[in-house]
Parts: structure tokens; C-alpha cells; sequence
């Protein structure tokens, strides 16, 4: 199915006909509106912002819709048949203290309050409670988005917890790691998934992993022509930097291939700093958009942020998305970019669940 980076809820006919999702973590939506893409009937969402579960209501209208922590929406007693015949139970568990960014070890362990003003969290247990809620709710699919980080350096035994967990769950579990640029998405976005499906529907699936072990077989291999950002981009340059300010004087001093203002801080002042702004070059990829207001730097002949039709296009979020209070760039760079999930569900549906006689 061909999808656009540059589309429109309002435009889109969602024909609900692959499967029933139900999604975990949902903030504004971004896993949700690629379910739909593909055909899926996305039913509702557990979500603990706020703001993120109104924008949520707003964009998608869903049948079910829990505003609060998984730790209280995994041990209710009320939940309605509809989460108990699931196709896919999906789930994007906070991943900040996975990040490469983040103070990873450090704050392993502790809770931690958000800006939002919701409970505090620990945030890598979170994903053991959406692991108990599978179990619970006994999805044929359980598809699962984390940073790229969780695989890297002593987080590596988080991954074994989790496969362990999901054994334990009656699910086989295999992980992925994807860039959204190869399908179809106008961003280097390189993101961890961790899909299973459950033991009593996997027979005919299984295919030898290495000695001692069996896995679905599962292909996902996405090698779609890249996006360049002179494709994306407008000509509409209102976000222009503020003359003589720090970054100003950073991004004068800019060279071809620098990525970020690091370089340009060197050549200033010797100095070391990194701000998150990242340059973006009209003959390459965007890079790995971040959840911080304007963070990304345009390096063209007038130095300026990307605009909100920029940041919507190359999340592949859809044009006519209502972020309401917050900024797109908050909301996307928060986001699985819904053509990244389009893309792993139609597999999903076309190597399993439309070969499934239940």
C-alpha cells in the first residue's frame, strides 16, 4: 500500500478491516494513526498526560480511553470484552532512561516526576506492568516501541527481563531494530521493537532461531527510497534566528557537513557545548527529530527553525493534526512516526494475522 508523508486525517479513508489495537502509553497518537493507516480499528488507549490523552480524544475519538498509569489500568477488574480480544495490544513505554542522552544508569531505579505534573514513575519498570497487562488481556499480537539504547551497554539486561517476561506471558519475542527513513518517513529515526506473538498461534509460524530455540518467522526488511528534506520543505521561513544570539553567532560559523552546533561552538570559543540543534541539509535525510520546541536548524542561506508543516511532514504526522496547547514539535518528537507503524502492522497482518484460521 503506498502511504504519504504528507497527508490529512480528514482526507483519509480508514477502512478498520486488518484487525483491533488497543495502545498503551498513546500519547498524541502517532502508533495509533499508523494502525489506522494500515486498516487496523484502533478501539482506545491508556494514557497518563493529560493534555496528551485530550489531543489524543481530538485527533481519534476513541471508543476507550483510560487516563491513568498502566500500574492502575493493568489491575482493573471492569475492562470491557473488547481488550480481551485483541489482535494488537501496542505500547510505547517511556524510554528516557534508555537514551544515550539521558543519564541512563543514574537514574535507573528512581522515580521521577514529569513537567506535566503527572505521579511519579519509575520509569523502567513500566515496561514489565504493559508486559503483565499482555498477559492479562492475551493479545494474538503484542507489539512493543522502544529507544534504540535499550540495547546498548548494561541496559542489555533490561532486554533479557523482558524477554523472559514476555516468555513467562505465553508469548515468543523477537526485537527489531528500524529506521523510519528506509520506510517511507523524511527522518533518520532509529527505534527498537519488540513484537510477539502468542504461543497457541505460532506453530505453523516457527522457523529454528540457533541452537535450542524457535521464533515466528517474521520479515522485515524496508528499504524504501529516501526522502531528502529539499522534498519536504516549504518556502515559507518564519522561524528566522534571532540575529547576534549565541546560536546566530554559532550557526555563521558553520561548515558543510557539520551536524550540530558543537563544531561551530569550537571554532568560536574552543568551547564544547551541544544544544540538541541539529543542521539539516537539503541534498540529505532530516535528522532524528527531538521532543524540544524548535530544536532542529535549518542550513540553507537564511538560518532559520523548521516551521510546523516541516515538522508534521517529516514525523508523517498529518497536516490537519490538532496539537492544541502544545507545539508539533513537542508532540512529534515524542512520537513513533505513524508510517513507521503502518509499515511493521501491514507485515504483521500479512505474514500472521491473515494466515491465522481464528
Amino acid at each position: 500500500m503506498k502511504l504519504n508523508y504528507n497527508w490529512k486525517l480528514s482526507e483519509t479513508n480508514f477502512t478498520k478491516d486488518k484487525g483491533i489495537v488497543f495502545s498503551c502509553f498513546a500519547g498524541g497518537g502517532g502508533s495509533s494513526m499508523g494502525y489506522k493507516l494500515a486498516g487496523y480499528n484502533v478501539i482506545g488507549c491508556n494514557e497518563i498526560d493529560r493534555r496528551m490523552m485530550q489531543m489524543y480524544k481530538d485527533n481519534l475519538n476513541p471508543k476507550f480511553a483510560y487516563l491513568e498509569s498502566i500500574r492502575v489500568f493493568k489491575d482493573r477488574t471492569d475492562l470491557p470484552k473488547e481488550l480481551y480480544n485483541l489482535d494488537i495490544l501496542d505500547g510505547s513505554p517511556p524510554c528516557s532512561t534508555f537514551s544515550l542522552a539521558g543519564l541512563r544508569e543514574k537514574s535507573w531505579g528512581k522515580e521521577k516526576m514529569f513537567r506535566e505534573g503527572q505521579e511519579k514513575q519509575i520509569l523502567d519498570t513500566l515496561f514489565f506492568d504493559f508486559i503483565e497487562l499482555a498477559e492479562k488481556l492475551q493479545p494474538k499480537v503484542v507489539i512493543a516501541e522502544n529507544v534504540k539504547g535499550i540495547l546498548q551497554g548494561n541496559a542489555i539486561s533490561y532486554v533479557r527481563r523482558i524477554y523472559e517476561s514476555f516468555e513467562n506471558a505465553g508469548y515468543y519475542c523477537q526485537h527489531f531494530v528500524l529506521d523510519a527513513s528506509k520506510m517511507g518517513v523524511p527522518q533518520k529515526r532509529q527505534r527498537v521493537f519488540f513484537i510477539c506473538l502468542r504461543k497457541d498461534l505460532a506453530k505453523q509460524f516457527l522457523v529454528s532461531a540457533g541452537l535450542f530455540r524457535q521464533v515466528p518467522k517474521l520479515e522485515l526488511n524496508f528499504n524504501e527510497k529516501e526522502i531528502l528534506f529539499k522534498e519536504v520543505k516549504t518556502d515559507t521561513y518564519d522561524n528566522i534566528i534571532k540575529v547576534g544570539s549565541g546560536i546566530h553567532k554559532a550557526w555563521l560559523v558553520r561548515k558543510e557537513g557539520d551536524l550540530d552546533l558543537t563544531a561551530c561552538h569550537e571554532r568560536i570559543d574552543g568551547r564544547q557545548l551541544n544544544f540538541n540543534y541539529n543542521f539539516i541539509y537539503d541534498n540529505k535525510v532530516a535528522n532524528t527529530y527531538l521532543a524540544k520546541d524548535n530544536n532542529v536548524i535549518f542550513d540553507s542561506e537564511i538560518g532559520r527553525y523548521l516551521n510546523n508543516i516541516e515538522i508534521l511532514r517529516i514525523s508523517s504526522f498529518p497536516q490537519d493534526y490538532k496539537y492544541n496547547t502544545k507545539t508539533p514539535g513537542y508532540v512529534c518528537g515524542m512520537s513513533v512516526p505513524p508510517i513507521m507503524v503502518a509499515r511493521i502492522s501491514e507485515q504483521v497482518y500479512k505474514q500472521w494475522l491473515s494466515k491465522m484460521s481464528i
